[in-house]
């Protein structure tokens, strides 16, 4: 059954309706506001208006339909997942590198959202896209890490508000090549489409989303034996697409492994087989979300979730640190 806000604005101040709808206590994010009324779902004196930012006046009237979610037809999919944390609302889960989030273009059936429905297909949210039931936050296909699954649609409306408000804290951690200039800062740009591959995301001089990453230098790796490499911890203030990867692309140090994001760096020189062929064989980026930090959407309280990195980027840390001066 689809639910209706109707309420008439009384404030003598205008005001962008897409604002006032998202204050008003009703648990939408700004995002989802944004997708209905860009969806026709949004009437203002009984016209029907797609634009989010439209003024409202005094003693407008203003009717928000939200529809019954869609039913969808996905498969189920046996992978284990490697749950951390789970109650009625929520579903913590350390994603592996390898899986994508949801269904797209080429792969339907063997995502995260396909392991999800084989796990538990009644316990979902079903507010957002109709291929993305539970998913509030996505990472990348081949970035690791801690990820949360809305399982009701209070709760997803709950979470997609704290993204938006940007209150959730999200680290990741990341083997860099070279080191950062500054070493510890933050950076802050526009985020857009690239016009030469649309598959890719790149620093906008006009156009964009605006994209803050704050990032500190834990450790650099500088000696005759290897490259120069850098662990580095970035921290999410915004959460666009590839953000990490195309911030530190931008800096001139791409992520280790990192095969869309990468440039032509010199031969390795006086290294040792193995680690070279660590290096050289690792099948995704040196990106893994560490820790994840939110309010609980029914009790309210924080919490926070950390993940250690996984075996095949442990290994690669390890032998960095071991080799010899």
């Amino acid at each position: 059954m689809k639910n209706i806000i109707n309420i008439v604005f009384k404030n003598s101040k205008t005001q962008r309706v897409d604002l006032f709808l998202t204050s008003l206590d009703n648990k939408l994010s700004r995002t989802r506001i944004k997708n209905l009324i860009l969806n026709g779902m949004l009437k203002i004196n009984n016209v029907i208006t797609k634009n989010p930012a439209k003024k409202i006046f005094y003693d407008d009237d203003i009717v928000l339909i939200i529809p019954e979610a869609k039913k969808t037809n996905l498969q189920p999919y046996d992978f284990k997942l490697n749950i951390v944390y789970e109650d009625k609302d929520i579903l913590i889960i350390d994603k592996p590198a390898g899986i994508s989030m949801h269904p797209g273009a080429g792969n339907y059936d063997k995502t995260l959202v396909n392991a999800l429905i084989n796990y538990d297909k009644k316990n979902l949210s079903s507010i957002g896209d109709e291929l993305r039931p539970g998913i509030v936050h996505r990472l990348d296909k081949d970035t690791s890490g801690i990820v949360v699954i809305a399982k009701n649609n209070f709760s997803h409306d709950h979470l997609s508000k704290q993204f938006s408000d940007h209150s959730i804290k999200r680290i990741y951690k990341t083997i860099i090549w070279g080191k950062l200039r500054p070493q510890n800062g933050r950076i802050e740009t526009l985020i857009t489409r690239s016009h030469k591959n649309r598959q890719l995301m790149e620093v906008g001089l006009t156009k964009g989303k605006k994209s803050i990453t704050n990032y500190k230098t834990i450790e650099i790796f500088e000696n005759l034996n290897i490259p120069t490499f850098s662990l580095v911890e970035c921290e999410l203030q915004t959460g666009r697409t590839h953000q990490i990867r195309v911030h530190m692309s931008y800096k001139g140090n791409n992520i280790l492994g990192d095969k869309k994001y990468k440039k032509k760096f010199k031969k390795l020189k006086n290294i040792s087989a193995e680690l070279e062929n660590l290096i050289t064989k690792l099948d995704r980026q040196f990106l893994h979300a560490g820790f994840l930090g939110l309010i609980h959407p029914r009790t309210n309280k924080w919490l926070e979730f950390s993940s250690n990195l996984p075996k095949s980027l442990d290994i690669i840390l390890k032998k960095l640190r071991n080799t010899k001066k």
